[in-house]
């Protein structure tokens, strides 16, 4: 299972870890995803898109 969002497509990005002797090496950072049930079906989403999927639309 890939760590992707099944809504908005968004998925681990890099960044760097820093040392206390500022040495840097590379790193990934993972989205926060939530299996959720969604018309039914269980989805991978991230918590961005399960708080836009809880406020109601716009008229």
């Amino acid at each position: 299972m890939s760590k992707v969002c099944q809504i908005c497509g968004n998925g681990p990005t890099s960044g760097i870890r820093k040392s206390h002797s500022n040495i840097k090496s590379k790193r990934q950072v993972n989205i926060n995803l939530q299996v959720k049930k969604i018309d039914g079906q269980k989805k991978r989403v991230c918590t961005s898109c399960l708080k836009s999927l809880s406020k109601p639309k716009a008229k």
